[in-house]
């Protein structure tokens, strides 16, 4: 990669860590699908002193383009772009055609708001908002906030593209921003790359760190690929990057993680396992009887945009009462093998499945802590259960680590999995 970025993420807020950084990685996702190196992610607070330091510091590292998040603002700490401005030596100018489409943004929105427009506070916070650098381009905003893309000089500086804060403005910017001549230059020389995603379940990063060893010793070209590994909540994701000429070492990477951990393997194409459980419920419609996970996994059902055309209800039956009442699980049942056991289990997915009219099911309950647990079912105990039309019932019994929190996250991805597993095994 020939191109390299750093970001800078201000704002007091995601500095104290009461909001958390959204903007950074997603930035950075998006430079590293288009072949750009991200050196650098730094976060700091609404203080141009800090603020200068970090734009200092990655010049210094000759990095090629800065983007920063944040400090658009019409109120006083706003003042990522006076910095900015005065970092590069430029002065700051008003854009009276900014100025006058910022302002028909507030107007259209206080009239909605029946307020009144005109005032000089307001008209204050838009004039400060239209300031831009000399010779920099102006990028119309997607809120109130516009961003400024400033062009390389001979000084030294880098290109700097400067982005609005809250997430929503800054995505849709971000096509318009890309497209404005300083970025555009400043990623002419990018090297175009493929990138592969290979995500496994059950498979530890022990075991894979192993198999990448072997792939330097055996595979030729190897280390022209950028592999990269995140293990999140049981799913290993491996991500590798590659320029066309290093592809055949990819394929030979990619089958002998086949090889070694097919079992584990879930996906070689990018897809997630929310994709694979919609394709394989292929137009059959689902029901979920929840317990620990509290509506989690129909939570994570309802993510996806038209899950209306999957998903027809849930039960959260945390108490045996409601389990017994609403999912038709007999209460001698729970007395015999307790709350958290199999049968329970495939009763709650049966009654699911029965009551809500779904052609799935899935259970989850469980003892996610932190108290609860004993020495035969301990903190972390969880029983699935997989209800599907025409077959007999499926379960099992997971033993999660962790607290309450990561058990119950654990749980729902469990059971995504699961469901997807019963789905495409046609016995």
């Amino acid at each position: 990669m020939s191109v390299r970025a750093g970001i800078v993420v201000t704002g007091t807020e995601v500095l104290s860590g009461r909001v958390a950084d959204q903007n950074g990685p997603w930035v950075a996702d998006r430079l590293l699908t288009m072949g750009v190196d991200v050196a650098h992610i730094t976060v700091c607070g609404d203080r141009p002193a800090d603020l200068l330091a970090q734009l200092r510091f990655l010049a210094a590292d000759d990095v090629d383009l800065i983007v920063t998040t944040g400090g658009l603002g019409p109120t006083a700490d706003d003042l990522t772009v006076a910095t900015v401005a005065d970092f590069c030596g430029r002065a700051l100018n008003l854009d009276a055609e900014l100025e006058a489409h910022i302002t028909a943004i507030i107007d259209r929105w206080m009239k909605r708001r029946n307020a009144q427009p005109d005032s000089s506070p307001l008209r204050a916070g838009i004039r400060k908002q239209a300031l831009v650098p000399d010779g920099a381009v102006p990028i119309p905003p997607t809120g109130t906030a516009p961003g400024v893309a400033i062009p390389v000089d001979g000084a030294g500086m880098p290109t700097i593209l400067v982005l609005p804060g809250p997430p929503r403005e800054l995505q849709a910017m971000w096509p318009t921003a890309l497209d404005t001549p300083p970025v555009r230059d400043a990623l002419a020389a990018r090297i175009d790359h493929r990138q592969e995603v290979i995500r496994a379940y059950g498979l530890s990063e022990a075991d894979l760190a192993e198999t990448l060893r072997l792939a330097d010793d055996t595979i030729s070209g190897v280390g022209d690929l950028e592999v990269t590994t995140c293990l999140r909540h049981g799913e290993l994701e491996m991500v590798t990057r590659f320029v066309a000429e290093a592809a055949p070492a990819y394929a030979e990477l990619a089958a002998l993680i086949a090889e070694h951990h097919g079992k584990q393997v879930f996906s070689t194409d990018g897809s997630t396992i929310d994709d694979q459980v919609v394709a394989a419920l292929s137009g059959r419609t689902i029901a979920t009887a929840e317990s620990c996970t509290g509506g989690m996994v129909a939570a994570r059902l309802t993510d996806r945009a038209g899950s209306s055309a999957y998903l027809v209800g849930g039960v959260v039956a945390y108490a045996n009462e409601v389990k017994s009442g609403q999912l038709g699980v007999p209460a001698a049942m729970i007395a015999e093998h307790g709350a958290v056991s199999e049968q329970v289990a495939a009763a709650m997915a049966d009654g699911a499945a029965d009551r809500l009219g779904a052609d799935v099911a899935v259970s989850t309950t469980g003892i996610a802590g932190p108290g609860g647990g004993t020495d035969i079912k301990p903190v972390g105990t969880v029983c699935f259960g997989v209800a599907v039309s025409g077959r007999p019932t499926a379960t099992w019994t997971r033993y999660f680590p962790g607290d309450r929190a990561n058990v119950r996250m654990l749980s729902t991805v469990a059971a995504m999995h699961l469901v997807a597993g019963v789905l495409d095994d046609p016995s």
